[in-house]
């Protein structure tokens, strides 16, 4: 048996590297843009021109250093740096992947290896975010020479699969570059930039475990490839207009190729027609955004008349024009994961109103990929970017999928033939109390990895939530979440979750063994899970909710979460959405919560916000003058409790509100009378209506909604005045909830989780009134605080749990 340095020496694995189990859970974090300058040709990182010169060091005896590096090492160009790192240091060895970690050996003199220990994280590149697991001296060899190793999978895995890049300063420079041989190039790419998971069938990340492996380089790519000191140096999805995937135009008038495929496009886009254009995680419907008729269209077609549609802006400049974009945001929206930022509308926006109809703010982003920064610079003019899917299912990889599927929705197919693997939808964030905080993880984004603060005995797969819905899978000290999969009410959003389930499992080389689910035994997940085999726990759906936000701060003890949301099935079998727990992960108590009512409809109540209203006018006696037409039968229903819900939903409340106002009685999308009321609002200073608080007979808090009802029927109010102190009135609610709590439990910190709080009127209400009164409160930062984080939430509260 060979000992430590033998197999050191060798290049095998060894027992002693080990995956890091320090730290908190954390996301990895955005990388500002431009913190660093590139060679266009080496993609060195650099800081100034000294640092491309070789340093030259007094000479020594040599020694020999061992180091074993985990973190996003994989598809970040991470072996090229260290070679060239060893190259201008004037030291030998070798760089090899393994399985998600890479092992260095490097032999030198002594202040030669110090500084390539110093460099190798203050240097790494920029999209990387590496740690050393392992620095050891050993035995030098003598090697002559420094050399990359080619990768190996015999290690135990330590696998980190990195998201998708937007395209980096270099490749944009070329891909407008007349002289350069990818001049508009839409799939030019790098180490530093590119497709990752979505291209990614397995690691190691080599080309031939992507789907670029039936694209056969030419010769100047193959240059490119082999050459260590080439910022292409193994950037698997490289390829140029002679080797590399093309454009394809398809419409009734026939296919076009190449540069004509894209010409084509744009003139659909002139003509006002809808394009469906195959993007890097799927396709998109991309219309005129400043023409009313083509949006109208869109709408029209896809069946979506008031949903909030995303635009794609060349640059900052033309965002300005549209919305009102703060210096901190310009950050944000222009970050490496190229975000869907929600912003507000200015008054003089030049676009149709028609994109986000009802709201004053918009989904804006800016271009990712070369294809976007192409179609862009050609339109010259924004572009609406709406997902293409039919209504809550995942976005569409497939060409003639798409085809066949949105057939009636595009006038005309901007394809290319790189396979999608799996599909990514964009992310979308929203800033809310001075942080921006996702309300949907994609692109850029996901899989997100976090550390957990605990290690688990085996794998655990959670399901999520049946809307929303995401899945992590967990093991040891690390928890992966996938990227949002959407609504499970369909054939195709099943196909994907499952996809997802056993994708993630492939790529981090990790079987799950047990499985966790939501306790409603509707949920498609849950039926999914309960069929698996694997050993089964169930999680009420509050408990996941703010378990989700405990594991993010694990450092805090004795928390008391108000989880308000539509609804999600309680311990008492009604619907939950007004709680307030107190605890922690895997010991929740409920304290608090809202006055229950009964809904008519069941589900209906979602699309139908009149329904909610209804109901509280009838459970208060107050005459409502607007309750729709015909509602005799079902009032009768309602009083004998026939296919009615009892829920103590503050979702259901906005609703009602919503409903109350005029607003809106039929919702054509999730939670459009919510996000119109909050529109609706003008006054952060108005006066709370008082809400009575009171204990029932399990002594829970009971805050009863009663005197809004009155105050949302009375016509001689505004409607921007009735939404404003609907919001304030809750807002004074929760802090009276906080009060009562307070007397009897030892309120460590306040929590914000569900859905309710992606409004952002009543979450910085809230969060003021709590600081102000001198009150610790948290949101998720990471994590959606809506059913996005359902499955993370599952994963806290289990092992929790079990302790």
């Amino acid at each position: 048996m060979k000992n430590r340095s033998e197999e050191i020496q060798a290049g095998k694995p060894h027992s002693g590297c080990s995956q890091n189990s320090a730290g908190r859970g954390q996301i990895l974090p955005v990388l500002p843009v431009n913190s660093c300058s590139i060679d266009q040709k080496s993609g060195e990182m650099c800081t100034g021109q000294a640092d491309l010169q070789p340093i030259s060091f007094k000479s020594d005896r040599l020694l020999a250093t061992y180091f074993v590096v985990s973190g996003r090492v994989q598809g970040v160009g991470f072996r090229p740096f260290v070679y060239r790192l060893a190259q201008r240091l004037g030291l030998n060895g070798w760089v090899q992947n393994r399985l998600g970690q890479v092992d260095i050996l490097v032999e030198g003199t002594a202040q030669h290896l110090t500084a390539f220990a110093n460099a190798l994280l203050a240097e790494a590149p920029p999209l990387s975010q590496p740690r050393i697991l392992e620095q050891m001296p050993t035995p030098a060899a003598g090697i002559i020479d420094f050399t990359i190793r080619p990768s190996v999978n015999n290690a135990q895995p330590d696998i980190h699969v990195p998201p998708d890049y937007f395209t980096c300063e270099a490749c944009l420079a070329e891909l407008f570059d007349p002289q350069d041989r990818r001049y508009r190039y839409p799939f030019i790419n790098c180490t530093q930039c590119g497709p990752r998971y979505t291209l990614i069938e397995h690691l190691p990340y080599d080309r031939t475990a992507t789907s670029m492996r039936d694209f056969v380089l030419c010769a100047d790519c193959r240059a490119e490839y082999d050459n260590p000191l080439d910022r292409r140096f193994h950037a698997e999805p490289v390829a140029c207009s002679q080797c590399g995937p093309q454009w394809l135009f398809r419409n009734d008038g026939g296919t076009l190729a190449g540069e004509a495929a894209l010409a084509a496009g744009i003139t659909a886009l002139r003509a006002g027609q809808i394009v469906a254009v195959k993007g890097v995680g799927g396709y998109h419907l991309l219309c005129d955004a400043g023409s009313e008729a083509a949006v109208l269209r869109l709408r029209d077609r896809k069946a979506r008349p008031h949903k909030p549609l995303a635009v794609m802006f060349s640059d900052l400049a033309s965002v300005r024009r549209a919305a009102v974009l703060s210096d901190d945001e310009a950050v944000f929206l222009s970050s490496p994961p190229r975000p869907i930022l929600v912003l507000k509308q200015r008054a003089d926006n030049p676009l149709t109103p028609q994109l986000a109809p009802g709201l004053t703010e918009i989904g804006v982003m800016l271009p990712y990929s070369p294809l976007h920064h192409l179609l862009l610079t050609d339109f010259a003019a924004p572009l609406v970017t709406t997902s293409a899917n039919l209504s809550g299912e995942p976005v569409l990889t497939d060409n003639a999928e798409v085809e066949m599927r949105l057939a009636g929705v595009a006038d005309a197919f901007l394809h290319h033939d790189r396979p999608i693997v799996r599909p990514a939808d964009d992310s979308v964030f929203r800033v809310s109390a001075d942080v921006a905080r996702p309300l949907r993880l994609g692109r850029g984004m996901a899989p997100l990895e976090m550390t957990l603060p605990f290690a688990l005995e085996t794998p655990l797969l959670a399901v999520g939530g049946h809307t929303k819905n995401t899945i992590a899978l967990a093991w040891e000290r690390r928890v992966v979440v996938s990227p949002h999969i959407g609504d499970l009410g369909s054939l195709r959003s099943m196909a994907v979750f499952e996809q997802v389930i056993g994708d993630l499992q492939k790529l981090y080389n990790v079987t799950a063994t047990r499985v966790v689910c939501d306790a409603h035994s509707g949920y498609a997940s849950t039926r999914w899970a309960r069929a698996s085999g694997l050993a089964l726990t169930t999680v009420f759906h509050h408990r996941a909710h703010a378990s989700a936000l405990a594991g993010e701060y694990p450092d805090i003890d004795n928390w008391l979460v108000f989880t308000w949301d539509g609804v999600g099935y309680g311990e008492d079998g009604t619907m939950w959405g007004g709680e307030a727990l107190f605890g922690g992960p895997g010991k929740w108590v409920r304290v608090a919560s809202m006055r229950p009512f009964h809904v008519p409809g069941g589900d209906a109540v979602g699309r139908e916000p009149w329904r909610a209203a209804a109901a509280m006018a009838w459970e208060t006696g107050v005459k409502w003058t607007d309750l729709p037409a015909d509602t005799e039968l079902i009032h009768a229903a309602w009083q004998r409790r026939i296919n009615t819900q009892q829920t103590s939903s503050v979702g259901r409340l906005f609703d009602a509100a919503a409903a109350f106002t005029g607003l809106i009685h039929h919702a054509s999308f999730e939670g459009q009378g919510p996000m119109w009321l909050e529109a609706a609002c003008r006054n952060d200073t108005c006066d709370a209506i008082p809400l009575p608080l009171n204990r029932d007979e399990q002594g829970i808090w009971r805050t009863d909604w009663a005197p809004l009802v009155t105050m949302l029927t009375d016509t001689a109010r505004s409607i921007s005045q009735r939404a404003d102190l609907f919001h304030t009135s809750l807002a004074h609610a929760l802090l009276a909830q906080v009060r009562a709590v307070q007397t009897t439990h030892p309120v460590q910190c306040i929590g914000l989780a569900g859905g309710v709080f992606q409004n952002r009127r009543l979450t910085e209400r809230v969060v003021s009134l709590l600081t102000s009164a001198g009150l610790q409160v948290r949101l998720t930062q990471n994590l959606p605080v809506n059913d996005g984080g359902i499955s993370f939430g599952q994963i806290i509260e289990t092992e929790y749990r079990h302790e």
